[in-house]
């Protein structure tokens, strides 16, 4: 890589000197010369080649002297190495301009095997200063492009660390699908400034909550996001984490959804499912783009109980893997869903929180789904008098419809 050096100096012999020590220098492309006689032609000249590396200073100069202009010199956003040139007895001057920010200085009449020397020793600190500078700029873009996905503290903890934790592999995780009932009617009728107002200020909002629960956003896909726990680092919580953070989404899309309804606009629910198992795990981007993803029959089971949601008249479905690892799991069973393309079926739940959990209606559901699971007749008239109290509860609702079509046990094959 060619130096160029911008030398400042009215002395009308010092252009010749120079190019002619320096020729073999110039012809082999290491360095290049820039000149100028005073400060303000200084400054033009660093306009026109902003790529100047290095600047060789007079104090002494018309219009614009030395030290002025390496005032002007640090004030700038890209500040250049100064070596500063004056007479042996002005050091009154040469110790202003070290502390102006002067790298280097040397004294008249110039040595030019010293100027060389000193030209050699501040290119080298001007390359550890530019590497340094790189290495910043590739963190910083890395940091960026890690923050769209991970929460900031596992962005910078990633960023620190290297790549190593976005290498493929196969990981024990947690996983949230999220969807929106009814987004494609609203795409159709919305007008364009108000749909990405609201999918800006939703996904925005999901996001959040994700990383608020240290989560990875893997994907978003219009209306729809993918999260995983436990990737790429290490949560031995993951799963606890899994469905706190699924129920604290529920609760913001439930708020979002009040907002927007008083403002006019019908948004759907935000239904969610979470499951937990292997997959695999990694950046999927290669080396043109960065896809940090996970596939598998985990992710796949996680998007079929978000479905789930539609038939049951829920809004988060989570399988018995995830709520089994959770620490003090609340919720209710939901049945054993044999999920669309499945031939076995997964226990599933419906995560409650903490007063609906306590709530005397749990309890009494509890009972219900015991007599249903057992097969006992008494199962029908169990949820019958709970729906006759809680008309407003979806899955008791859903299961008393069953029973009345003839459906018996706790397996639901969905379609």
């Amino acid at each position: 890589m060619t130096a160029t050096i911008l030398v400042v100096d009215d002395e009308p012999d010092l252009e010749t000197l120079v190019l002619q020590k320096f020729r073999r220098q110039i012809r082999d492309g290491l360095v290049n010369f820039v000149f100028a006689r005073d400060g303000l032609e200084a400054l033009q000249s660093i306009e026109q080649h902003p790529h100047v590396d290095l600047v060789v200073c007079d104090i002494a100069m018309p219009r614009m002297d030395g030290l002025s202009l390496l005032a002007k010199l640090q004030e700038a956003e890209d500040k250049k190495s100064t070596i500063i040139v004056s007479a042996y007895g002005d050091m009154s001057n040469i110790r202003t301009a070290m502390n102006r920010g002067a790298f280097d200085f040397l004294t008249k009449p110039i040595d030019f095997a010293d100027l060389e020397m000193t030209i050699q020793k501040t290119m080298r600190h001007i390359e550890v200063l530019r590497e340094a500078r790189r290495r910043q700029i590739e963190a910083e873009r890395a940091h960026a492009s890690l923050s769209r996905y991970f929460s900031p503290e596992l962005a910078k903890r990633l960023v620190a660390g290297g790549g190593s934790d976005m290498e493929v592999r196969w990981r024990e995780i947690a996983v949230i699908f999220t969807d929106i009932t009814g987004f494609t009617s609203l795409v159709e009728t919305a007008a364009p400034e108000v749909l990405a107002e609201l999918l800006n200020e939703y996904v925005g909002g999901l996001t959040d909550v994700v990383f608020a629960h240290e989560g990875t956003v893997a994907k978003v896909i219009g209306d729809a996001i993918q999260v995983l726990f436990n990737a790429p680092g290490d949560q031995p919580d993951y799963a606890t984490r899994a469905i706190a953070c699924a129920q604290a989404l529920d609760e913001w899309a439930e708020a979002f959804r009040g907002r927007w309804k008083e403002r006019g606009v019908d948004f759907g629910v935000t239904r969610i499912g979470v499951h937990a198992g292997p997959a695999l795990v990694g950046n999927f981007g290669g080396n043109r783009f960065f896809d940090y993803t996970a596939y598998g029959d985990t992710i796949n089971t996680a998007a079929r109980l978000e479905a789930a949601n539609k038939a049951l008249g829920t809004r988060i479905c989570v399988s018995g893997a995830v709520a089994s690892a959770a620490e003090e799991f609340k919720g209710r069973p939901i049945g054993d869903l044999v999920l669309r393309g499945r031939s076995e079926p997964l226990r599933a739940h419906e995560p409650l929180s903490a007063a609906e959990f306590d709530a005397p209606a749990t309890t009494q559901y509890a009972i219900a789904f015991a007599k249903l699971e057992s097969g006992d007749a008494a199962a029908m008239p169990a949820f019958a008098a709970l729906v006759g109290t809680h008309a407003d509860d979806p899955l008791a609702s859903y299961h008393l419809r069953r029973l009345l079509n003839g459906a018996k046990g706790v397996r639901i094959e969905l379609d």
